[in-house]
């Protein structure tokens, strides 16, 4: 068992501890722990953000329009379609567009590499981001290198420059330098404070907005609600249009009365065959029986859309989110599936890059791609791009 895996366990057992799924003497113990981290966690997440307010720590601003696009919580906001939607549009409005990503759980650089970097790079040069794509229509990284989303954002947007790299300054010097950009989109960068954005975009998960409201380890968020002020535009996603979405407005409304609210929706639009590339209606999974893997943070989600679209779920397996798939672990889903009676087997969009490609996929495996679909507040998001464009 390598690092990773031992990681994904220890994710998984504490997301159980999170949510109330194990209530032995372990998972009490480790609440006690978890609620003392967490305080922690808090004043020290509060205490930054202080001395960013008192300018005790500097932002940066490199002197062109800077989006940031993220959430209070960890994962499962549909954070990838809207970076994806934003950067589509604004580069369909002829903006230059890079999409600055730090490309959580990808492959760090070979140790040699590393090496002959640090001897080779001179005393004041910095080692360049990785480059995902030069926005014109060409993926230079596999997702293992890229990062499962920068992977799938360099898929999907051809024409917008992708850099991987932890320090968001460095990759947006290096995407205004080398390739002209006059807009970058901060991909999960609600946190990173280094980088003054223009426009900050916060994505709150309308069907589980704040977990239990603790912060981690004891909770999924990144820090306290009330830093909800910072947004300039809040898009409530996984919206439902119910009446009950107006108490979760006027909660925000309370932290953020400046902000903008948007409610939204993702909105499955085809499948598509893993091995042949077929593009296939939504329809075609009707009535029929179906397996579901997936490794996101929200597998409830994707297993809700194959249900509403008419299928029925006889077998499901769920991997911690960002899992990486190994080829004996998809023979051996396959083999459940079959021995299950499923007739097909599916999975998200983002799984299907992190899928092993020395081997054939098998031809019963989907994924069903999904995208973002405004319900309320068009003339909203429609000024929001508009101010980011033209402003």
């Amino acid at each position: 068992m390598n690092f990773r895996e031992i990681g994904e366990k220890i994710e998984i057992f504490a997301l159980d501890v999170i949510h109330r799924r194990r209530v032995d003497s372990l998972a009490r113990v480790c609440s006690v722990l978890f609620f003392g981290m967490s305080r922690l966690f808090r004043g020290i997440v509060q205490m930054r953000n202080d001395l960013y307010q008192r300018r005790l720590l500097r932002h940066r601003v490199l002197g062109c329009l800077v989006v940031s696009i993220g959430n209070i919580t960890v994962g499962g906001t549909g954070k990838t379609p809207v970076t994806e939607i934003f950067a589509r549009t604004l580069a369909a409005k002829g903006r230059r567009v890079a999409i600055l990503s730090r490309g959580y759980r990808s492959k760090s650089k070979p140790l040699r590499q590393k090496i002959l970097d640090t001897l080779f790079r001179t005393r004041h040069q910095e080692s360049p981001p990785r480059v995902v794509s030069e926005g014109q229509g060409q993926v230079l990284l596999g997702s293992d290198m890229a990062g499962d989303e920068p992977y799938m954002l360099a898929r999907n947007v051809p024409n917008a420059v992708v850099l991987v790299d932890k320090d968001r300054v460095k990759a947006g010097r290096y995407a205004i330098r080398r390739y002209g950009c006059d807009t970058l989109i901060l991909d999960d960068g609600f946190q990173y404070r280094h980088l003054k954005p223009k426009i900050n975009i916060l994505l709150v998960d309308a069907t589980n907005p704040f977990s239990n409201h603790h912060l981690l380890p004891l909770g999924l968020l990144r820090e306290p609600i009330k830093n909800v002020r910072r947004a300039d535009y809040i898009f409530l996603t996984k919206s439902d249009g119910s009446p009950r979405l107006r108490l979760l407005k006027s909660f925000l409304r309370r932290h953020n009365p400046r902000a903008e609210i948007i409610e939204c929706t993702h909105r499955p639009k085809y499948l598509r065959d893993l091995r042949t590339g077929e593009q296939l209606p939504l329809e075609h999974i009707r009535g029929r029986k179906v397996a579901a893997i997936s490794g996101i943070a929200v597998p409830e989600s994707f297993e809700a859309f194959l249900e509403k679209l008419g299928a029925s779920i006889v077998y499901r397996e769920r991997f911690a989110d960002h899992h990486r798939y190994h080829e004996e672990e998809i023979s051996a889903f396959l083999e459940r599936a079959r021995e299950a009676g499923a007739d097909l087997a599916l999975t998200t969009e983002k799984d299907a890059v992190r899928f092993p490609t020395n081997g054939e996929p098998d031809p019963s495996i989907l994924y069903l791609r999904v995208e973002i679909d405004i319900l309320s507040g068009q003339e909203n998001f429609d000024q929001c791009i508009s101010r980011i464009c033209f402003g």
